[in-house]
């Protein structure tokens, strides 16, 4: 791994997954009063899933790594586009796919780095006002 961008979507994907891998009432924990919209989510992993590819062929991730990362991008291409609308807390109690892609990102974890059960992302403040 020779590139610093690298290393920071290494992160940001084992942080991403960590999440992914967690029970459901760890990731409406972390949702708290958020209003994630799962749209957000799906663009956001399916990115990750995508450069994971680039990312192993630089050394940032090992080529093994990647089976569950495509499965989980495989997964995720199945959500209908109607069951992407709304919020994440909610998609997470009535969309199959989720509870279908955390056993594949516990898997990926494993893998990676021999636990699944990870410290979940610090979240993300939402924006308010001008700077």
């Amino acid at each position: 791994m020779n590139h610093l961008g690298d290393a920071h979507l290494r992160t940001w994907t084992l942080r991403f997954m960590a999440l992914l891998a967690a029970d459901a009432q760890d990731q409406l924990a972390w949702l708290g009063e958020r209003e994630l919209e799962t749209v957000s989510v799906v663009e956001e992993v399916e990115l990750l899933c995508r450069i994971s590819e680039e990312l192993a062929e630089r050394g940032a991730f090992e080529p093994k790594d990647l089976r569950d990362l495509q499965a989980i991008g495989r997964r995720l291409g199945e959500i209908d586009a109607a069951c992407r609308v709304g919020l994440w807390a909610n998609a997470l109690a009535t969309e199959p796919a989720w509870a279908d892609i955390r056993p594949l990102a516990r898997q990926f974890l494993v893998t990676t780095l021999g636990d699944w059960r990870q410290p979940l992302p610090r979240p993300v403040r939402p924006h308010r006002g001008n700077y």
